[in-house]
């Protein structure tokens, strides 16, 4: 049962790991449409590289293996009843949700359709620091106190927004 644990640990890690830099490369392919050619092409070429690479070698993989073992596990340790692995799991229902919203750009920006401006896919970035910040305090804690834990989970999205607001400043603050 370890073993199957550690896996699923393993490829949780890769998954986030994939959705981390999936949209930070999302955000380096908006910020190249701004560029003048042929840097501009020569960029979103290498960026779709490295984006289909990365969706298709490390993040999918990841997304099925975590959901293969995941799966198990609950299965193997009986927690299919447990009230805070219901929550969890809304939690990552919401996270593959969000994984699909990031195939949706991803199909996007292969066709050169920049939709969002740099900074919506930096806000959007954090959405999965938020899902992992759930899911992690809820399958540690088991029982907390869910409206402190959704407080903390709010405060921790206000912060995490001011940084981004604050970034955006400092950038524009050094462009000039």
């Amino acid at each position: 049962m370890l073993y199957i644990k550690a896996l699923h640990i393993i490829f949780v890690v890769t998954w986030f790991s994939g959705l981390f830099y999936i949209v930070r490369l999302f955000i380096y392919h908006t910020e190249a449409e701004q560029r003048s050619e042929p840097e501009k092409s020569i960029l979103q070429s290498q960026f779709q590289l490295m984006e289909k690479r990365l969706w298709y070698g490390i993040t999918w993989p990841s997304a099925v293996l975590t959901m293969i073992f995941g799966i198990w596990l609950i299965t193997k340790m009986g927690l299919w009843s447990a009230p805070y692995m219901h929550l969890k799991l809304t939690f990552v229902f919401f996270l593959y949700l969000y994984h699909f919203s990031c195939q949706h750009i991803y199909n996007k920006l292969k066709q050169n359709n920049v939709k969002y401006s740099p900074t919506q896919l930096r806000i959007w970035n954090e959405v999965a620091t938020l899902f992992l910040v759930a899911i992690v305090f809820i399958i540690v804690v088991k029982s907390m106190n869910w409206i402190y834990g959704l407080i903390g989970l709010v405060l921790f999205a206000v912060m995490l927004m001011l940084t981004i607001r604050i970034y955006k400043r400092l950038r524009t603050k050094n462009k000039d």
